[in-house]
């Protein structure tokens, strides 16, 4: 080879190597992207969201974008515990799945056999129903009085139940999504495990999946570390905006945790540790009503078809949060979103995400 050729090889060489080094990777692409995604939520001063993508067993990324508290402007990270809102319902449903695993009750059961004084309206309500709306209880929201002061706690929705004699609809035969319903699940778990709903969930899903900061949050019982407190935008400014008189409920949206944690519960679902394939994959389902009506609700889970595939999502939105878990299990891919703001819908950006790693 003459010396001039060796020459023009070598530069051709290192200016593909140069050029290699240069160009960006499949990674940090993705990272540019879900930054524009979420360029509204990036502040020094606002409150924000956490996100994470969990694929494949890995995580592959995650981030925090704005701050924690307008006290002190600390930075959300990927350990930043967030009010999951009614996320919280996919943990409230293990655990009556869990207990029937156990035999410890049935899905079949009626509310009855639980609450023997419950009103007659209430008499064909079984578990079931209240796993998939389809119960027609009544918002107990729409039931608290306009005096009301105080926190309302789960055993508040059953006594709300008595102020009314009638249902939506008779159970089983519509849906109607039901903070209610979760509310009274909660009561039954504490009346079949003896234990208060918050230590049932920490002895039975958080300790043995290694959750050590996941906590269903109980003012003066509990505490939350890492913490993000929920704002709202009112009057052109951000004010703290944390809790209301339902946030004490812990069935329907009680539980506080971050985006790294939640990989955790996500693998024990798709790994099947704590239920077997038959019946998880029948929380993930679309269930069929007693009047034979196809609804988009298993157990704890919304179901939805998205890019020709059908996956279990859910959402949750309390009083200065807004969260969004889209999960894959086929593809063995979760995105969440938990935020720390009372606006915004988290599914728009979770399913921008989505696109990202489903193509």
């Amino acid at each position: 080879m003459s010396s001039k050729l060796f020459h023009k090889i070598a530069i051709y060489t290192v200016g593909v190597l140069l050029f290699s080094a240069c160009k960006p990777s499949a990674l940090l692409i993705k990272e540019r992207k879900i930054d524009a995604i979420f360029s509204a939520y990036n502040s020094d001063s606002k409150p924000g969201a956490s996100v994470l993508v969990y694929q494949n067993d890995k995580i592959v990324f995650q981030k925090g974008y704005g701050v924690k508290e307008l006290t002190n402007f600390e930075k959300i990270d990927p350990y930043t515990n967030f009010r999951l809102a009614s996320v919280t319902k996919q943990f409230t449903a293990m655990s009556i799945l869990l207990l029937a695993k156990n035999n410890k009750l049935s899905l079949e059961d009626p509310l009855t056999k639980y609450f023997s004084s419950f009103p007659a309206y209430g008499k064909k309500i079984k578990i079931k129903h209240l796993l998939t709306h389809s119960s027609g209880l009544v918002d107990y929201e729409d039931l608290m009085p306009v005096t009301q002061q105080k926190p309302l706690h789960d055993t508040n929705c059953l006594q709300l139940m008595y102020l009314t004699d009638s249902l939506y609809f008779q159970a089983g035969t519509d849906y109607r999504y039901s903070n209610t319903g979760y509310g009274i699940l909660a009561l039954i778990v504490e009346k079949i495990s003896g234990q208060d709903f918050a230590t049932f969930l920490k002895q039975n899903i958080f300790m043995p999946l290694g959750m050590k900061s996941t906590v269903a949050f109980e003012e003066g019982k509990s505490s939350v570390v890492n913490r993000a407190y929920g704002s709202s935008f009112e009057n052109g400014v951000w004010t703290q905006t944390d809790q209301s008189l339902t946030s004490a409920v812990l069935g329907d949206g009680g539980i506080y945790t971050n985006t790294v944690e939640m990989t955790k519960w996500i693998k024990a679902l798709w790994d099947y540790k704590l239920l077997s394939p038959e019946m998880q994959k029948t929380a993930w389902s679309r269930k069929k009503l007693d009047n034979g009506k196809i609804i988009d609700y298993g157990y704890g889970w919304h179901v939805e078809d998205y890019n020709n595939i059908t996956h279990p999502h859910h959402g949750g939105s309390s009083i200065g949060f807004r969260n969004h878990i889209l999960l894959f299990p086929e593809q063995k891919l979760m995105i969440i979103v938990l935020t720390n703001r009372n606006e915004g819908d988290p599914i728009i950006e979770a399913k921008k995400m989505a696109e990202l790693y489903l193509n």
